[in-house]
């Protein structure tokens, strides 16, 4: 029993390497035996399979049922033939002849092999899917295995038979990175491929920077303070706005850290990228003043059909705004997911803009006034005005009797009566503006 001896011990060896279980390696192991004995035998053969690694022994005993007539060889035996054997059996009966596993031969045993190879790889593919299907955005480290046609293929720390890679297009292109050097990235999707499962990580992504926040603010880990939204030009500006579940811990600040200590380590990780941290607001005109920081935004108006933000900045302001090549606005509008349209107070005021005066952020949110909170219009008046997606005083200015007209619901008079409200306001809007441009 050379052979089989020689074959547990091997298979040990790969039950250790591909850490699988002794009864999953006996299950594997007897596949492939049955698969050799199909080869050998036929394809319906049946077989008792035992294997007792303490003394290094496979026992084989093939089963055929005793039958009249044969209509299948791989599974059934003439009575005739049985009979030479045990001149008792009869039909029905099961006659047993043991294999000496050496009898296999070398293509039964490369069979056999090969059999308990294909299995041992579905099941680090399960493995490998069941491990990764759920964690994109998962934090993950490893060594750079080898660079291949300006990808990276990374050999994971904690699950080293999985493939992964980092493509060119998921690099940040100021690094460089040579083999066996470490690597940490954020694992961004999972790829089905003929050869299995595929990690797909990325540097680049945003993902990278909000898993390494998460690393970095226990209270993000914790689920105290979350991170919103995201938006990146990798190797140059981050920003992300974060939001707290607990009134009393401030998230900019637990992101920040101890005199930046926290913010400042995921900035060394990013190669010294910029990083802007802003608080999350569900009303997207705060929240846009708020994603367009460093600059001080005076003024915003929103158009919830269009999904644009228009902002008015202070001249000293409108670089800052913009960013450099339109960086800043471009991130704030990404960050928000509306467009944002950018004004000075000059250009404002020669488009037509209302006020010439530009508060701080604080004053500024009580400029435009709600429909419903003006006097005169009617319940219903102010419904039909929502509908068409006029919900506030500012949103109103700007249309004529002609436009009422054209909306559901609004008869001449009560349209007269709506032009007469907005002239009465902006009567009063141009008496304070002169009173203060004087």
């Amino acid at each position: 029993m050379a052979g089989s001896a020689e074959i547990l011990t091997a298979l040990r060896e790969l039950a250790n390497l591909k850490q699988i279980t002794r009864e999953e390696l006996h299950g594997l192991l007897q596949d492939g035996i049955l698969a050799a004995l199909a080869k050998k035998h036929g394809p319906n053969v049946q077989a008792e399979i035992e294997i007792d690694e303490a003394r290094g022994d496979i026992r084989i005993v093939l089963l055929k049922t005793v039958v009249d007539e044969v209509t299948d060889a791989s599974r059934e035996v003439q009575l005739e033939e049985a009979r030479f054997e045990d001149p008792e059996f009869q039909p029905g009966d099961v006659m047993e002849t043991q294999v000496d596993f050496a009898e296999f031969g070398r293509t039964a045993v490369q069979a056999a092999k090969q059999r308990i190879i294909q299995r041992v790889r579905e099941g680090e593919r399960t493995r490998i899917r069941d491990e990764f299907a759920g964690r994109v955005g998962d934090l993950l480290s490893g060594e750079v295995q080898q660079i291949e046609r300006g990808k990276l293929v990374v050999m994971l720390n904690k699950f080293r038979e999985a493939e992964a890679i980092i493509p060119y297009r998921e690099q940040n292109h100021r690094e460089h990175y040579h083999q066996g050097e470490p690597v940490r990235a954020v694992l961004k999707r999972v790829e089905d491929t003929p050869k299995g499962p595929r990690l797909i990580l990325s540097r680049s992504d945003a993902l990278f920077v909000q898993a390494l926040f998460r690393l970095e603010v226990p209270e993000i880990q914790s689920g105290i303070v979350e991170i919103k939204a995201a938006a990146r030009e990798v190797g140059s500006r981050t920003k992300i706005a974060v939001t707290s579940r607990d009134e009393a811990v401030d998230p900019v600040g637990a992101c920040v850290g101890l005199k930046g200590a926290r913010v400042q380590a995921v900035v060394n990780e990013l190669g010294g990228e910029r990083i802007d941290i802003v608080p999350w607001s569900p009303d997207p005109e705060r929240f846009a003043k708020l994603a367009l920081a460093p600059a001080r935004v005076a003024r915003v108006f929103s158009d919830v059909a269009s999904r644009t933000i228009q902002a008015v900045v202070d001249e000293d302001q409108l670089s800052l705004a913009i960013g450099r090549n339109g960086q800043n606005v471009r991130l704030a509008s990404e960050l928000t997911g509306w467009k944002i349209d950018l004004y000075s107070s000059r250009e404002w005021m020669e488009k037509g803009g209302e006020a010439p005066l530009f508060a701080p952020l604080p004053e500024e949110v009580e400029a435009d006034v709600p429909l419903d909170e003006i006097e005169g219009l009617e319940t219903a008046t102010v419904a039909v005005l929502a509908e068409a997606g006029y919900r506030t005083l500012n949103d109103i200015f700007a249309l004529d009797r002609d436009d009422l007209l054209r909306l559901p619901g609004i008869a001449p008079e009560e349209a007269d009566r709506i032009m007469a409200i907005i002239d009465e306001l902006s009567t009063e809007d141009e008496s304070d503006g002169g009173g203060q441009g004087a």
